[in-house]
């Protein structure tokens, strides 16, 4: 009788070690990368809010906005408390949604005393920008706040227009500040804090 070759010889034994090896390797660097994997759930995370933002906003931001809970939207409104309110001049707040059953935060711009669509006028020192806006969605007021934030943060004056008319809105320093802590507030609840 012959004898059979075996199949495991020593070369083989050595290059499946290597493989072994280098596989758990690559497996074990991989895992130090785990928050850069792929979305693929199709969910839009924009508007999420994790535990300890919403949290540290509801114990420790909160006493500075006036709550108003919207039990048919499932929504708690937070204004700032600072805002200037009139019965006939036109304003513009920002307001923060909490929706803690989907656990996301939306930004919207309330106005009072006119009607959409607007433009908001905001000069610095620099230049002098117009947006124009028209009442939207979610993502319309937050790509809104988006375009304002530059002008907010280096103290533009802002000028509503509605209708043909203008109208000066956070002109004064107690309502800059406002927008400023709404603006803080809102991206720190979204773990945009850069």
């Amino acid at each position: 009788m012959t004898k059979r070759d075996s199949v495991l010889t020593p070369e083989l034994v050595k290059i499946l070690k290597i493989f072994i090896l280098s596989s758990l390797g690559l497996v074990l660097a991989l895992s130090f990368f785990n928050e850069y994997r792929a979305n693929n759930s199709g969910e839009d995370r924009t508007f999420r809010v994790n535990d300890s933002n919403r949290l540290y906003f509801l114990n420790v931001r909160a006493i500075h906005y006036d709550r108003e809970i919207r039990r048919d939207a499932g929504m708690t409104l937070y204004r700032n408390g600072k805002r200037t309110q009139s019965d006939s001049s036109p304003t513009l707040d920002l307001v923060i949604l909490l929706n803690s059953g989907k656990e996301n935060a939306y930004i919207y711009f309330e106005l009072k005393n006119a009607e959409w669509p607007i433009r908001i006028s905001a000069k610095t020192a620099k230049k002098t920008q117009v947006f124009d806006f028209s009442n939207g969605n979610n993502a319309d007021h937050y790509s809104m706040l988006e375009k304002l934030k530059p002008a907010i943060l280096e103290n533009a004056e802002f000028e509503l227009i509605s209708e043909g008319k203008t109208f000066p809105i956070w002109s004064k320093e107690m309502e800059k500040e406002a927008v400023k802590t709404v603006l803080e507030d809102y991206f720190r609840l979204l773990n945009q804090t850069n």
